[in-house]
């Protein structure tokens, strides 16, 4: 069997990077654009996490701080995209920062590969638990279900094993439902504007769409209505990860050299234009501010669309968020598994033996899916007795994913010897990369900050223990043994070949 790759083929970049072709190379340039859009789902984060920045930073958070944010995510992204069309492999984040690093080669690797797979994991996590609360939601409506702790992780557990199944069956189905999902969105998002835009009886004043603050965050000390607004950004700060998802399937992408990079800055830009008209039309539509921040559904923007434009209405726009939300935690696990069997490719996580193989009937990295859905599922655990777990959730996600993003982005302002690949930036690209590496610094202090007050051990914010206990057991780990053994990507094109030679018969 021959492993030559085929001359100007995305086959013959990846040896070019160490690798053979493993994974089916099965998804088009709107597929890999689809499935970072399905993650980033507009649906599900804007929709999940819009009762923190109700409650933190109120209109003003929502809307205004969904237009910064998403400005400033832009130029993460394209700063990503950049070093992605140089090196378009699964390993991705860490993989770019072996790559980049001028010394220490292994050791940037071990690190921002140990915060990708912390942002994966956590962000799986949020997403399928948000949906787990959304569709609690909906069966409080449609079945007169009350809605608790343990009802809503029962939920939970449910839509994690359906994606893990899901993903198992093979890329195929991960791309035909993940081209549905962008669809879905797009269309979704036009339904509940025109809704809410034509049926309610009253509407709040633009200027307040835009310019109310509002802090029930509980904090009295002077200046905490200000502390509150950067608060509220973590909605949409949340909102905007998993976008790196183009990256890591770049190895199952038609020309990915191009497609993915674009299919990171598109479905960012994408998501902030449609973002803010959804947001916008919420907001808009609040016809009691406390009420529906404190709804007994456990979801302000549902009870906001029965509020507007009645029960059965309401309820069905509600439904398409549901049905978005799944297609959301689906993408996610998609994307979290090749981050895990890549980083287990290279020999970086505890058996990795066992979660680098891969399918061989449908070219998928079983293995890693189901390691990825138990460590999700461990972090939602808190859930049953922490009331701020899910706000943990989404700032774990989004620390250990944006430390992730930037640290190859700051490599790449150091490294002179970078050679972009055919998709780069230009004379643009030290600007819009120092932009990006000051933004993640900021979110990173900012959000692992107290988000409730007075402090308790119920509204504690976990965020900064959940981080420091991954960055303490990776050091750990890499000083007494990893530094030992961990020499950064493993390429196995020569493994490989050698294996081929000594199972293909004698002519």
């Amino acid at each position: 069997m021959s492993t030559e790759p085929v001359p100007g083929t995305d086959e013959e970049r990846l040896a070019q990077l160490g690798y053979q072709q493993e994974l089916h190379r099965r998804l088009s340039g709107f597929s890999n654009f689809a499935v970072s859009f399905s993650i980033i789902s507009i649906l599900a984060g804007a929709i999940t996490s819009y009762g923190i920045a109700m409650t933190a930073g109120g209109p003003a958070a929502i809307t205004l701080g969904w237009l910064f944010v998403g400005g400033m995510v832009t130029f993460v992204a394209l700063a990503m995209a950049e070093v992605c069309s140089a090196y378009p492999t699964a390993g991705a984040l860490y993989w770019w920062a072996a790559a980049l690093a001028k010394r220490n080669k292994a050791a940037w690797a071990w690190f921002i590969g140990w915060f990708n797979f912390l942002g994966e994991v956590a962000v799986t996590a949020a997403i399928d638990f948000g949906a787990a609360i959304t569709t609690a939601a909906f069966l409080s409506l449609t079945l007169d279900m009350q809605v608790t702790a343990g009802r809503t992780f029962g939920i939970f557990a449910v839509i994690i094993l359906a994606h893990g199944l899901l993903n198992t069956f093979g890329v195929s189905l991960v791309r035909v439902l993940s081209d549905v999902s962008a669809w879905w969105h797009l269309i979704g998002v036009a339904v509940i504007v025109g809704t809410l835009t034509a049926l309610p009886d009253s509407h709040k004043p633009i200027s307040e769409v835009f310019l109310e603050v509002k802090d029930a965050t509980g904090f009295t000390f002077a200046g905490a209505s200000v502390y509150a607004v950067l608060l509220g950004l973590l909605m949409a700060q949340y909102t905007y990860t998993g976008y790196d998802a183009s990256a890591h399937v770049a190895e199952e992408t038609h020309d990915a050299a191009r497609a993915a990079p674009r299919g990171i800055v598109m479905s960012v830009v994408v998501s902030v234009i449609a973002g803010f008209v959804l947001l916008f039309a919420i907001t808009w539509s609040i016809q009691d501010y406390h009420a529906e921040l404190h709804t007994p559904l456990m979801l302000p923007p549902a009870q906001i669309f029965i509020d507007a434009v009645g029960h059965n209405v309401g309820t069905f726009l509600l439904f398409i968020c549901v049905v978005a939300q799944f297609f959301c935690g689906m993408a996610s696990v998609t994307a979290n598994s090749r981050m895990a069997y890549a980083f287990a490719r290279d020999g970086a996580l505890p058996g990795s033996g066992l979660w680098k193989r891969v399918n061989p009937r449908t070219g998928t990295p079983t293995n890693s899916i189901w390691l990825c859905v138990a460590i999700s599922a461990l972090l939602v655990l808190p859930s049953l007795w922490n009331t701020t777990a899910y706000a943990a959730a989404t700032s774990i996600a989004v620390i250990g994913l944006y430390i992730a993003y930037v640290g190859p982005v700051f490599l790449r302002r150091r490294n002179p010897e970078f050679v972009p690949g055919p998709w780069q930036l230009g004379k643009w690209s030290a600007v819009v990369g120092w932009i990006a590496i000051v933004w993640v610094a900021v979110i990173c202090v900012l959000f692992v900050l107290p988000i409730a007050g007075p402090i308790t051990v119920a509204n504690f914010n976990y965020t900064i223990v959940a981080v420091a206990v991954v960055l303490g057991l990776a050091t750990v780990w890499w000083f007494v043994s990893a530094r030992t053994w961990f020499t950064g990507p493993r390429p196995n094109l020569r493994e490989n070949a050698v294996h081929d030679e000594q199972t293909t018969p004698a002519e």
